[in-house]
C-alpha cells in the first residue's frame, strides 16, 4: 500500500471497502478494493478468488474493467483496478429525464460487446446489474465485479446453478410449458418493434434458444433510427459515493452580450478592458 496515496472512499461492497487512490510514482488514479480475511485459516474468499481468476483469464478489453495488481496488505489483500468515475445506476438515478433511445442503444451496445468478450473467453458473469456496469468520465461502459463469475465449459461437461433447480421448494408448483407469457407490446407499448423483438430473444429460459451477445450486436435494433449515441452525447456521470455536483451561478450580469453593441457596453465591468481599447 505504500506505493499508493489514498484520496477518498468510493464505497463498500459485499467483500471489502473500495478507495480512490493515486500511485505515488506514476500519478495514475486507481480504485483499490481492500478485502479483509476474518481468520487466516479461512484463506481467500471464494468470490474474491473468482474475480481475480476471471479477470486474469481475459486479456485487456475496453468493455471490461482492468485489474492492474493484486497484493497482500495487513490481514488481507488489495485489488487495484482502473478508476471509473461512476456506474450506470448512478447515471440513471441522477438523470434529469429518461434516457433517450439513442443513449439506451449506446449503453446496451457496449454491454453486449463486453458480454460477448467474456463469453468468448469462457467466462460467465452471473451478476450483471446497473451497479456493476461502471462508467468513465468519457461515457465508456465497462463490466465490473466478477465475484460471482464462473469459468464454463463450452462442451457442457460441467453442471451449473440451474441444474440444482429441481430441488427448489417451489419447483413442482411451476410448469414452464403451461405458462402463457404476456405479449411484450402490452407491457411496453411505447417501445419499437425492433426493440421488442430483441428483448423477446433475451427473455427465453432455455439457454440454447436465447440469443447470444455476439449475435444480438447484429440485430436490426442497432441499425434503425435512432442510431446508438456517440459517447459525447451520453450523460456526464456523477462521482461515485457522492451527491450530484451543484451548479454555482456567477454574479448577475448587468449587461447582456450583443454583437451590435460596443464591446465595453457588453461586459459586466467595462473598466476591465478599457486599457486594451484603442483610442480614436
Amino acid at each position: 500500500m505504500d506505493q499508493y496515496c489514498i484520496l477518498g472512499r468510493i464505497g463498500e461492497g459485499a467483500h471489502g471497502i473500495v478507495f480512490k487512490a493515486k500511485h505515488v510514482e506514476t500519478g495514475e488514479i486507481v480504485a483499490l478494493k481492500k478485502v479483509a480475511l476474518r481468520r487466516l485459516e479461512d484463506g481467500f474468499p471464494n468470490q474474491a478468488l473468482r474475480e481475480i481468476k476471471a479477470l486474469q483469464e481475459m486479456e485487456d478489453n475496453q468493455y471490461v474493467v482492468q485489474l492492474k495488481a493484486v497484493f497482500p496488505h495487513g490481514g488481507g489483500f488489495v485489488l487495484a483496478f482502473e478508476f471509473m468515475l461512476s456506474d450506470l445506476a448512478e447515471v440513471v438515478r441522477h438523470a434529469q429525464r429518461p434516457l433517450a433511445q439513442a443513449q439506451v442503444k449506446s449503453y446496451l451496445q457496449m454491454l453486449l460487446k463486453g458480454v460477448a468478450f467474456c463469453h468468448a473467453n469462457n467466462i460467465v458473469h452471473r451478476d450483471l446489474k446497473p451497479a456493476n456496469l461502471l462508467i468513465s468520465a468519457s461515457g465508456q461502459l465497462k463490466i465490473a465485479d466478477f465475484g460471482l463469475a464462473r469459468v464454463f465449459s463450452p462442451d457442457g461437461s460441467r453442471l451449473y446453478t440451474h441444474q440444482e433447480l429441481t430441488e427448489l421448494p417451489d419447483y413442482n408448483k411451476i410448469s414452464f410449458k403451461e405458462q402463457v407469457p404476456m405479449p411484450l407490446e402490452e407491457v411496453l407499448p411505447d417501445v419499437s418493434p425492433q426493440a421488442l423483438d430483441l428483448l423477446g430473444q433475451f427473455l427465453l429460459y432455455p439457454p440454447h434458444q436465447r440469443i447470444a451477445a455476439s449475435k444480438a450486436l447484429l440485430h436490426q435494433y442497432f441499425f434503425t433510427a435512432p442510431l446508438p449515441a456517440h459517447p459525447s452525447e451520453l450523460p456526464i456521470p456523477q462521482r461515485l459515493g457522492g451527491p450530484a455536483p451543484k451548479a454555482h451561478p456567477g454574479p448577475p450580469h448587468i449587461h447582456d452580450f450583443h454583437v451590435d453593441r460596443p464591446l465595453e457596453e457588453s461586459l459586466l465591468n467595462p473598466e476591465l478592458i478599457r486599457p486594451f481599447i484603442l483610442e480614436g
